[in-house]
């Protein structure tokens, strides 16, 4: 290769990470200036086109007397495709045109008054003081949406965030507001701003004149469309939400089925096709289709209004064309296969219109249907009519205007999601990799009562197969945050942030100004303008969040204490301290929370004892709550074979596999833990080492992953125990090893609440640990033999066990978490809450 070439994709990276720091500076910058009075952006589907609802709202600004002071910024992806709207307004001194995601973007998307969106700002986004947020959206779907779409958390997150820091949402009638907005996206409860049911404004086109039917025809023939006088039947079927990655196939497929039924339908008619925004451009390139494809810059709407017949599938377009009873089919070929990969909120059955699967039997309705008088509406229509478009009237982007710009509401449908009787909590998970903090946040998850708590989380975004799996393991009803992009702000005041970061020892009397409107800022991005009851970092481990929460709107704040936190600072891995400055940065937030929560009563005397002077904080600020256990997760684990882990990432468990399965008289201990220098599985080695020649019986495994493996496989090596002891994993489901073991042995330094105890009683297994803090007050009410910290007492300790003087342990499992969900509201004072929020 080239020597040069070789530089090229560093270079790239730099220039790449160089032109974002000076985006993101200018975008700070930008946020530092006052509103412009008066100054309205629009955008619509990311830029594609000015268009939908933004368009007739603009529109409708334009021709108010008294609106004529206001400026007007339209936003598109390409100033080169879209020429002729600029051309339209090029005279016009009060509108410009800007390009999304440059420096102008930025600039007036920071310092409009009025911001109008029909889909969603982009991560770095967060309304500002001064400026009024409408998300219009983009139709009433009948296709699934928000969380009610497959992975619909995920699919959702910006689109959730959106919709939270909008003023103004819009909606067409009580399906969207209720089933879609309050429902699917879980705004219930949570959204602060109205949603105006009035009718969607672009709908307006579509009650037409004589003179705009023939200026709407006029301006198709000049985008190349060849009506010459013939009907139009327009073909809009939505992307089927699969093919974002090969938007190609779907653009061939729409074509070639064009095509057929123009063939089948004659020269009374033509058939345009409306394509969906993903395929818009591959359909109008592909070879001798530019004359059905509409142009993208005429609104669809404004094509309705001179249809005669309008085929789609689960497109919400359907909802439009209903008030102009006028004959509409539904082409739906791929009904199973899109009820899997998707859903749609109606049965095929229940649709307002005839369904077809072929071409031929669609043309064949269509010709039955044209030339009858207009129907009645069916009850099915009626029923839709009601729920979806009771309010378009050609009126609605007048009644917008009226609620929005002018603050007349007498008379108008505003509808208000905030009220709730349930006490809303809002809890940090951590990183969500396969740990002790995620498995118990998420049996803390399943144990709330949601009739009592509307429970949202925020994470990080998940990256890794292991994080989108825990993710996915988020019960339903519990509303998530997705957290993407970065923190908007001055590269100056990240640079105070990460300094005070790193060399905080003792608590700040003060805190910058710049700091506090930097975390206020990001409260905004990330929830918009949702308070909550109480929030909790349940994590506690990370300077950021603990900030972030602990900067909070007024709200009940815990934070969670899962160690020993003062020896977590001392902690080495991999020959480096790692926690020694990014734990002090959390310590200096613990003054403005609430509560700080440790796992376990001794626990608690444990961490107040080492913080609480040093870091000027209240003894009675530091309670318990011990986390809970999923005893079915378990015992469901419990129940797999052996064979169920040959096929895993750990090459060596044939041999030892092989054995645990046919026992053969042999003793198996086993430990389970992260492979880190707190869980001293180095003392465990050492230990069985002691015993291995009195007891060629015992075998041990030691089960985990982290950064000491290959350290411990050295240790077995070195102590000749390669035919005894095992190091081995990680796999995903350890429990049938605990099944198939004799005892269980703990070997740390010191715990919080060791999770693997209560899971080693569940599997009814005898229980040798070393002695630390929080040992005896693991498993209440139940036997564990605890030796001394030293490698002669635990091996004491293993063959007391052999010698059958260890019992099993044991867990009644439905007493302990009743027990830990009572000590969770308590500690978090969620239940003095609820019962305010009952009494009230």
């Amino acid at each position: 290769m080239n020597p040069l070439d070789r530089l090229k994709a560093p270079l790239r990276r730099t220039l790449g990470k160089a032109q974002r720091s000076v985006r993101a500076e200018l975008h700070a910058f930008s946020r530092d200036r006052p509103i412009v009075s008066g100054s309205v952006l629009y955008e619509s589907f990311a830029g594609n086109g000015a268009l939908c609802n933004p368009e007739a709202i603009f529109r409708e600004l334009l021709r108010a007397p008294d609106m004529q002071h206001l400026t007007h910024i339209w936003v598109l992806d390409n100033l080169a495709r879209h020429t002729e709207i600029q051309a339209e307004f090029a005279s016009a001194p009060n509108v410009r045109f800007i390009t999304r995601r440059t420096p102008a973007y930025f600039a007036a998307l920071a310092t409009s008054q009025y911001l109008i969106n029909n889909s969603t700002f982009p991560a770095d986004f967060s309304k500002r003081p001064g400026q009024t947020y409408v998300n219009t959206w983009h139709g009433t779907p009948l296709k699934l949406m928000g969380y009610d779409m497959p992975d619909g958390a995920a699919e959702s997150a910006n689109t959730l965030r959106n919709f939270l820091m909008a003023d103004y949402l819009l909606s067409g009638g009580p399906f969207m507001t209720h089933r879609v907005y309050e429902e699917a996206y879980k705004l219930g409860g949570l959204y602060r701003g109205q949603v105006i049911e009035e009718g969607y404004p672009r709908m307006d086109h579509q009650w037409m004149t004589p003179a705009d039917d023939t200026a709407a025809r006029q301006r198709l023939e000049a985008a190349g469309i060849d009506l010459r006088g013939r009907e139009i039947v327009l073909y809009a079927p939505t992307w089927k939400g699969t093919s974002f990655s090969n938007p190609a196939n779907d653009a061939r497929e729409l074509l070639e089925a064009s095509a057929d039924l123009q063939s089948r339908l004659g020269d009374r008619f033509v058939v345009l096709l409306k394509t969906h925004q993903v395929v818009y451009e591959l359909a109008q390139k592909t070879g001798g289709a530019s004359h059905i494809v509409v142009p993208n810059d005429i609104p669809t709407n404004t094509v309705l209004g001179i249809s005669s017949v309008l085929i789609t599938d689960y497109s919400s377009i359907i909802v439009d064309y209903l008030p102009l009873n006028r004959p509409a089919f539904f082409f739906i070929p791929d009904a199973e296969q899109y009820a899997d990969d998707r859903g749609t909120y109606f049965d095929l059955e229940d649709l307002p219109g005839a369904v077809f699967d072929s071409v031929s039997e669609l043309a064949r309705g269509i010709l039955d249907a044209v030339g009858l008088p207009s129907p009645q509406y069916s009850p099915t229509q009626l029923a839709y009519f009601d729920q979806f478009v009771p309010f378009d009237d050609g009126g609605a982007s007048a009644r917008v205007v009226d609620i929005v710009f002018r603050g007349r509401t007498a008379d108008r449908r505003l509808v208000s999601l905030s009220s709730s009787t349930r006490t809303s909590i809002l809890l940090h998970l951590g990183g969500m990799r396969s740990n002790g903090i995620t498995s118990s946040a998420l049996n803390l998850l399943n144990a709330i009562d949601s009739s009592l708590f509307d429970v949202s989380v925020i994470l990080q975004k998940p990256g890794g197969d292991d994080q989108r799996a825990n993710q996915l393991r988020i019960p339903p009803h519990v509303r998530q945050f997705h957290r993407f992009g970065g923190m908007n702000g001055h590269k100056t005041t990240h640079t105070l942030r990460r300094v005070r970061n790193a060399t905080t020892r003792a608590p700040r009397p003060t805190e910058p100004a710049s700091l506090q409107t930097m975390w206020a800022d990001e409260w905004e991005r990330c929830f918009g303008d949702s308070t909550f009851d109480a929030v909790i970092d349940f994590s506690g481990y990370s300077p950021f969040w603990a900030n972030l929460f602990s900067h909070s709107p007024d709200a009940i704040r815990s934070i969670w204490l899962h160690n020993d936190m003062e020896s977590e600072t001392r902690r080495v891995t991999r020959g480096r301290m790692r926690m020694r400055r990014s734990l002090p940065a959390v310590f200096a937030t613990y003054s403005r929370f609430d509560s700080l929560i440790s796992v376990s009563e001794s626990l608690a005397e444990v961490n107040a004892k080492s913080l609480a002077a040093r870091w000027n904080l209240e003894p009675e600020h530091f309670v318990a709550a011990r986390n809970m256990v999923d005893a079915s997760h378990v015992e469901q684990g419990l129940l797999e074979p052996l064979t169920s882990l040959e096929e895993t990432e750990d090459a060596s468990a044939g041999t030892w596999l092989n054995d645990l399965e046919h026992r053969d008289d042999l003793r198996w201990f086993v430990s389970v833990g992260r492979f880190s220098p707190e869980k001293n599985q180095e003392r465990l080695l050492r230990s069985f080492a002691m015993i291995r020649d009195r007891h060629p019986e015992a075998r041990l495994l030691v089960v985990g992953y982290g950064p000491l493996q290959s350290h411990l496989e050295h240790l077995v090596t070195h102590l000749g125990l390669t035919d005894a002891a095992f190091v081995v994993g990680p796999f995903s489901n350890p429990f049938p090893l605990l099944a198939n073991a004799d005892c269980f042995v703990l070997s740390s330094n010191y715990e919080g609440q060791p999770m693997v105890l209560l899971e080693a009683a569940i599997a009814g297994l005898p229980i040798v640990s070393v002695d630390f803090a929080t040992v005896r007050d693991a498993l209440p009410e139940s036997h564990i033999l605890v030796v001394d910290q030293d490698d002669a007492a635990l091996a004491q300790g293993m063959e007391a066990f052999l010698r059958g003087e260890v019992e099993p342990a044991a867990l009644d499992v439905d007493a302990y978490n009743a027990a830990a969900v009572r000590e969770f509201h308590i500690a978090t004072r969620t239940a003095e809450l609820a019962q305010r929020t009952d009494t009230a």
